[in-house]
């Protein structure tokens, strides 16, 4: 009786919880398989790449096992400035591209008449080609007929070879790099806006506090969880910059590399180079270096929100 009892008390669901669980798997089967042969699998051979002294790609064949290639890169003077470029984007570009978009989404936030045709403008950007904007960029930035110096003549300021001087080329990919990450931030920053209650700036005027004070003391707190997840997406997309280099200055990093990004670098590194090995040990150090910088992105985000 124990033993049919028993029997007979085996819970059913846990026959309904094994299904289902095999048909989650099954749905995400088609998604794994993808992950594994376009992430997993060059993950693991950049990985096993980066490890060789020399390494022929075509003949999956490598010699000098070690961290060579490692010591290579990193006393490459190419890659430090591809690095330094690399950096500047991330902690000075970055930080202008988020305070631009966040105004300009207040600005859009508080327009009360024509609201989704001002939203539509400008997002279209985003839907837009990067290599397409770059052409028209590239007449901007013209140092004989570009419309930044045009204006520039207009307050008596001398022409400025943006993409040909090494000392501002850097300075022409950042503005345009900023430009073509508006879009995103704007579009998610103003969606923040939207979902803070009116009841907290109903509640704010009551009590007399200022438009600078609400914003400070009321806008800013409730969007610090949109600020957090635009500042860690943002520092990752700018450590991997690579479509605007190429559409300012082709299959060249700059005048003298003065424009060359890390994953440029990577690009050149293994397509023209054809040193693979290289390439790979670059890329495994870009990728130790977003790790980190999530990971402590992550950390302080969690506090920052727990202390709220």
């Amino acid at each position: 009786m124990r033993r049919s009892s028993s029997f007979k008390t085996l819970p059913s669901e846990n026959q309904g919880t094994f299904v289902q669980t095999i048909k989650a798997y099954i749905y995400l089967l088609p998604a794994l398989l993808i992950l594994s042969v376009f992430v997993a699998y060059p993950l693991i051979m950049a990985f096993r790449m980066s490890m060789y002294e020399n390494y022929n790609y075509y003949k999956d064949i490598g010699t000098g096992f070690g961290f060579a290639s490692f010591k290579r890169v990193l006393s490459d003077p190419d890659f430090r400035l591809a690095m330094k470029n690399t950096l500047f984007l991330t902690f000075v570009a970055t930080p202008v591209s988020l305070g631009i978009s966040l105004f300009i989404a207040f600005l859009l936030h508080s327009i009360k008449r024509l609201q989704g045709f001002f939203q539509t403008i400008f997002f279209i950007p985003y839907v837009t080609s990067i290599i397409a904007v770059g052409i028209v960029f590239r007449w901007f930035f013209h140092s004989n007929y570009g419309l930044i110096n045009y204006f520039l003549n207009l307050l008596e300021i001398n022409p400025v070879a943006w993409l040909n001087n090494p000392k501002t080329s850097l300075y022409a990919l950042a503005i345009y790099y900023v430009w073509t990450g508006l879009a995103f931030k704007i579009i998610i920053f103003l969606v923040g806006l939207q979902s803070i209650p009116r009841v907290y700036y109903n509640a704010a005027r009551v009590d007399g506090a200022g438009g600078r004070r609400i914003f400070f003391r009321v806008t800013l707190p409730l969007l610090s969880p949109t600020i957090l997840f635009l500042t860690v997406v943002s520092l990752i997309d700018a450590f991997k910059v690579y479509n605007q280099v190429y559409a300012l200055f082709g299959n060249f990093g700059g005048p003298a590399n003065s424009a060359n990004t890390v994953v440029f670098y990577i690009y050149r590194t293994f397509y023209g180079a054809g040193r693979m090995h290289i390439a790979a040990a670059a890329a495994v150090i870009l990728f130790i270096i977003i790790l980190l910088i999530t990971l402590l992105q992550l950390k302080i985000s969690k506090k920052f929100v727990h202390y709220h």
